[in-house]
């Protein structure tokens, strides 16, 4: 794919028409999904802290993309932005300063680093899943549009990211409906409930639920589905466990009544929001109640919240989303044969958003035409010929606004098109 992309950017085309568009991604592909953990911001902190940021750097327009396996920001700035990596050691600094100087450093060294068509590019090959943990997997155009939906609505984005968004999860929602890339599909989930069946749990096995989101209700879902049945659900927010206890025939309990749980179980199942390990070592014992046969663990949450110190102590049989990384990595090469197809896909989207950007960016331009044309008739009606018209009847100065006001259309209609024709063509001109 990026020989073809570096082949088609050669010949000047592209470049300068997304320029001031710049993409940071910290992923699993070069840092543990610990570490991507802490990079990890609550949706209702995006109005605060990225708003902050975006003042901070005088970026015209932001997006912020967190998921288990990715954090990426992605911003338009009207300042020349030369180096990234300097850039990104400022941004972390800034928006992390509880993490230290070191793994600051070590964040800025495996991050990679996107401009002008390569951003758009790289955005889609995210939301089609080939930049996934596994491939395939059409969770993440979900998370890609909601992402965007979320930065929207607190006023991060603009047309810019608009525009690119559009395009990336049309191209997206191209990719899954014209390939097989996502055929028999395999999410986190799907790789956690497969685990889990190795191990044989009988259908009577109490299985302990920390958190009521998204991932622990879709596991719920397969583990009821499959016959399992002795759910305890525990949350944050009680409301929230007892809808997801309610759908599991289960018992719902507050976050807090953990350290006073004493039903016992089999199998743990947590993914939470929090930035902290959820479960310590006391909390564990004290859930265990003195039972010392070996429980599994499946921990989905980023950062995780198990504390390590657990799985070096007990006997445990521990599922965690780095173990299922290199799971996934079985069927990243049986979907590699649907790739050149992927990229023929992604090829195409390219041009077409580069014209694409090219107009708006002549519209954006031009925009202000019909206001000066206006401006110009204002001015001869109410001031250049004032003397002259105050003569004349209404009937008359009426008919002849409509004149004034048909001939301004009809002159802005077709030199605008004449001349945003002349402009895209000067454009390519200027870049070859």
């Amino acid at each position: 794919m990026y020989f073809r992309i570096e082949r088609y950017l050669h010949t000047k085309v592209h470049t300068r028409s997304v320029n001031k568009l710049y993409s940071i991604a910290f992923t699993h592909n070069h840092l543990p999904v610990e570490t991507l953990g802490l990079l990890h911001i609550e949706q209702e902190h995006y109005g605060t802290r990225l708003k902050a940021v975006k003042k901070r750097f005088r970026l015209t327009e932001l997006y912020y993309l967190s998921t288990c396996n990715r954090v990426e920001f992605t911003f338009v700035s009207d300042n020349l932005v030369i180096d990234l990596k300097s850039f990104t050691n400022d941004l972390l600094v800034f928006l992390f300063p509880e993490i230290s100087s070191n793994l600051i450093n070590d964040l800025v060294g495996h991050a990679t680093f996107q401009r002008d068509i390569h951003v758009v590019e790289h955005l889609i090959s995210v939301a089609a899943s080939i930049d996934s943990m596994v491939v395939g997997e059409r969770e993440i155009i979900t998370q890609v549009r909601k992402a965007f939906e979320i930065c929207q609505s607190v006023g991060l984005t603009g047309d810019k990211i608009r525009l690119v968004m559009r395009q990336v999860i049309e191209t997206a929602k191209k990719v899954y409906s014209q390939t097989s890339i996502s055929n028999k599909p395999v999410s986190i989930v799907s790789l956690a409930y497969h685990e889990l069946k190795r191990f044989q749990i009988p259908l009577d096995a109490k299985i302990l639920v920390v958190g009521s989101g998204a991932t622990n209700t879709t596991l719920c879902r397969f583990l009821k589905k499959h016959g399992f049945k002795h759910f305890s659900i525990f949350n944050r927010t009680l409301a929230h466990a007892e809808k997801l206890a309610n759908e599991m025939n289960g018992k719902a309990y507050s976050l807090h009544e953990l350290t006073s749980f004493s039903g016992g179980f089999d199998v743990l199942v947590t993914c939470t929001s929090a930035d902290h390990h959820v479960i310590d070592k006391e909390l564990y014992t004290s859930l265990l109640n003195g039972d010392l046969t070996k429980k599994i663990i499946i921990d989905l949450a980023i950062p995780q919240d198990i504390e390590s110190l657990i799985i070096e102590e007990h006997p445990t049989e521990y599922i965690s989303i780095t173990y299922l990384q290199q799971i996934s990595n079985a069927y990243l090469k049986i979907r590699q044969g649907e790739l050149s197809h992927v990229n023929e896909i992604i090829q195409e989207a390219l041009i077409e958003f580069d014209i694409i950007d090219k107009e708006r960016n002549v519209e954006l331009v031009m925009r202000q035409v019909p206001i000066d044309v206006k401006r110009i008739k204002e001015t001869a009606l109410n001031e250049v010929f004032k003397a002259e018209l105050q003569n004349i009847t209404p009937e008359t100065r009426e008919l002849l606004e409509k004149i004034v006001g048909y001939m301004e259309k009809k002159y802005i209609s077709g030199p605008m098109k004449k001349a945003k024709e002349i402009l895209l063509s000067n454009v390519q001109k200027n870049e070859n």
